[in-house]
């Protein structure tokens, strides 16, 4: 398939594609004589693969490292357990982070009034560090 079908198929833009293919997570594909790259099904397993693992916050590196596992073929279950469960406490992580700026963002916000007088207490604590 032509990289537009496999764009479709996968719902990964073309310039995706491409990138993955410079960094080395997608291989490179066959090319006709006329120069259009051919794609085949394994691609299109890889790349769902990608895209998935993008869709669940796994970085490129964390995704790398498992692909290397896989196209090693000496992986366990327990291999993959292993990064999946650093990847949930980078998660819980960035969740306790989001959780504390929710908080800050809402106590700023409540200090305003909201009214049509140029000061505001939301810019005033922007302009302070909260060290």
């Amino acid at each position: 398939m032509k990289i537009g079908q496999l764009s479709t198929k996968t719902h990964c833009k073309i310039e995706t594609i491409r990138y993955y293919e410079r960094i080395g997570l997608l291989p490179a594909p066959a090319r006709t004589d006329g120069g259009y790259r051919i794609y085949s099904d394994s691609h299109l397993r890889r790349l769902t693969f990608i895209r998935r693992s993008r869709e669940l916050g796994f970085t490129i590196e964390e995704i790398r490292t498992l692909l290397d596992l896989v196209d090693g073929g000496i992986y366990t279950c327990k291999d993959i357990q292993t990064i999946t469960m650093q990847h949930v406490e980078s998660v819980r992580r960035k969740i306790t982070d989001l959780k504390k700026l929710e908080t800050t963002l809402s106590t700023i916000a409540s200090q305003c009034a909201g009214n049509a007088t140029p000061e505001c207490p939301i810019i005033d604590a922007l302009f302070v560090s909260p060290d």
